[in-house]
This record gives C-alpha cells, sequence and structure tokens, in this order.
C-alpha cells in the first residue's frame, strides 16, 4: 500500500533529523555566518533582546537564545491588533548576530534588520498575530539611507496571523511576514512556515525604487499555505524560487513585475489562484520555470491590460546561472519533504 502524505513527511522527517540539522545556507546568502560559535546569551522578553542588543558593540559575534512564549489564545479579537503600537526588536547599523528561538518559544514581536546591518540569522521562532497593522512585518529585511544589509538568513520560521478583513485597516489588518526591500540584498529564506497571512513576501518596496535592481534573493523549502498573495510580490531585481510548497493561495502567487526576473524552479503548486503572473505595475516581469509540478485546484483570473499569466507554464527569459550550487529535490516530492521540515521546531531538518 502507498504511504500517505502524512505518512512519508513522517519519514522524510526521521531521515532528516537522523542527518543532523541545518548548517549553512544555500543560496544568495550563502556565506551568513551570523554570530557564528560565540556563547549564547539567553532572553525571554523583546525588551531582554533589544537590550543585549543595544549594548553589543555591532560586530564580532553575537548569539541570542530566545525562551520567552506568548499565548496566543489571550487573542480573542485579532481586529483589536492593528490598532495597537508595533513591538519590534531592532538591529540596526550591528553585523554578525543570530537570533535562534528555542524549541516551543512563540513571540509577539516583529524582528526588523536595517541599515548596514550584514551576516544575519534568524532561525526557529514562531512569531503570531502582531499588533501594530502595516507598521509591523514579521520579519522585515530593509535599507536606508545609511546602508543596506547583505547577507541574511532566514530559516525555519513559523509566522501567521489571522485572514480576517479589519474594518477600517484596509489591507494592512497585518502587514508582511517576511519583507525585504530599499536594496537588501544576498538573503536566503529557507525551510519557513507562513501560513494564515495576508500578505507573505514583499521584494522590493515601489515600482520605482532603483535600489530593488541589485537585490539577489533565493527562497527555497518554504511552506506557503492558507495565505492570500506576495509569494513573493518582486519588483526589479533576480529571484531564485525552488523547491516551495504552495496550498490554498486565495488572490495570487508569484507575481514578478517592473523588469524582475525570477528562476521559478521544481515547486509544488496545488489551491492556487495564478501562481506565477505579473500583475499591477505598470511593467511586467519575467521567469523561466523549470520542471514545477503543478496539481489541481489552479485557477487564474485577468491580470488586467498591462499584466500576464503563466497560464502556459512557459518561459518568457531564461535566467542563466544563479552563480552557486544547490541540491534540488524533485517537484513531486516536495510537498512531503517540506511539510515534514518546514517551520520551527523541526530541529532545523532539511
Amino acid at each position: 500500500m502507498k504511504p500517505t502524505v502524512l505518512q512519508q513527511g513522517l519519514m522524510l522527517a526521521m531521515t532528516f533529523w537522523a542527518a543532523g540539522a541545518a548548517a549553512a545556507p544555500v543560496g544568495y546568502g550563502a556565506g551568513t555566518t551570523g554570530g557564528g560559535s560565540k556563547a549564547a546569551v539567553n532572553v525571554s522578553t523583546l525588551a531582554a533582546a533589544q537590550a543585549a542588543i543595544n549594548s553589543y558593540s555591532g560586530s564580532g559575534g553575537l548569539v541570542l537564545n530566545y525562551t520567552g512564549t506568548f499565548n496566543f489564545a489571550s487573542i480573542t479579537d485579532p481586529c483589536a491588533q492593528w490598532q495597537k503600537d508595533a513591538q519590534t526588536l531592532q538591529i540596526k547599523d550591528k553585523s554578525d548576530i543570530t537570533i535562534k528561538g528555542t524549541n516551543g518559544s512563540s513571540a509577539n514581536f516583529g524582528i526588523r534588520i536595517v541599515s548596514a546591518s550584514n551576516n544575519i540569522i534568524v532561525q526557529n521562532m514562531t512569531i503570531g498575530l502582531l499588533q501594530g497593522g502595516e507598521s509591523a512585518d514579521s520579519i522585515s529585511v530593509e535599507g536606508d539611507s545609511s546602508g543596506m544589509p547583505n547577507k541574511v538568513w532566514i530559516d525555519h520560521n513559523t509566522i501567521f496571523s489571522n485572514l480576517v478583513s479589519c474594518s477600517g485597516a484596509g489591507d494592512a489588518s497585518f502587514d508582511g511576514a517576511i519583507d525585504n526591500k530599499k536594496g537588501a540584498t544576498n538573503i536566503t529564506y529557507s525551510y519557513n512556515y507562513i501560513h494564515d497571512h495576508q500578505k507573505v513576501a514583499l521584494n522590493g518596496h515601489t515600482d520605482n525604487d532603483s535600489t530593488n535592481d541589485g537585490m539577489r534573493v533565493t527562497y527555497h523549502h518554504n511552506r506557503f499555505e492558507n495565505v492570500k498573495a506576495r509569494l513573493p510580490l518582486q519588483r526589479h531585481g533576480r529571484t531564485h524560487i525552488y523547491n516551495n510548497y504552495f496550498n490554498n493561495v486565495a488572490t495570487s502567487g508569484i507575481n514578478v513585475r517592473m523588469g524582475g526576473l525570477s528562476l521559478i524552479e521544481s515547486n509544488y503548486f496545488e489551491n492556487v489562484k495564478n501562481p506565477v503572473t505579473s500583475r499591477d505595475s505598470s511593467a511586467i516581469g519575467f521567469w523561466d520555470l523549470r520542471n514545477n509540478f503543478v496539481g489541481s485546484g489552479i485557477t487564474w483570473d485577468s491580470p488586467g491590460s498591462t499584466g500576464v499569466n503563466a497560464t502556459g507554464w512557459a518561459t518568457t527569459m531564461a535566467f542563466g546561472s544563479t552563480g552557486y550550487s544547490y541540491p534540488l529535490t524533485a517537484a513531486a516530492s516536495v510537498k512531503a519533504k517540506v511539510i515534514a521540515t518546514a517551520g520551527a521546531g523541526t530541529n532545523l531538518a532539511e
């Protein structure tokens, strides 16, 4: 008898756990080491984590083990969250940092990596139901006039909010899950589980922001499920999107715009509306589609007069070489593997 998807996932998980935890990033974020082998500092609150970062010199290595917990069941009205002040842990102009949640930890605050903050790792965090609306990304990597983050690895995190539409909040009842913008580059997002969220991944701040042209971002082995859109929303730059699992996507999946180019490779799509598209900007983007698994429940709607859909699953521009090596999971096996390994609490299994 053929094993179920869940049984396949459990068998895969046992294999990956036996093989050991994730050791290093693959993709454009390769070479990111964070705080390295520095002795970890345990922190259990946002205030303690911020104090540790503020007192750190800014280079040489800092490792924070986040041990705190938050009772998400205490939020009985998700629509009250967007009207409250945002709570955010900020890393600004400081480098060589690892923030790692312990298994079972959870947080009701976001993490913002900004300015000339380089060589940063965020792993094994569970972040949910943030307050602050459009002022509160779960994890944000952002340049400013003083500099742009470079070499960032966002790995094995679980992020969620709620798909409710709150009166007065517009489309910002909850904001981005994993956003990078304003020139932040050489980033890898891997093995993250993002669910029950509206705006998942912004890649490029505005249509006219030229700093986006140099952005290089890899997304691999992420689980995007019960979400609305932006998987990612890419403006300009280049992305490599491989071995991700997309399920129950309500509005649009990968949306490449403003001349951006994406290599979309060996992903698994099911129950997705507009899985690969270019819409909502004055200029389209392009894609190189390779060996993706297209399951049931794929639907399309009009991309508008200036947009285009990948309804025929055809490449519109060759990507060429990524410049790095990477192991590929066969597309048909991606669902089971990603369900088994993505998110916090999986012991960083691959």
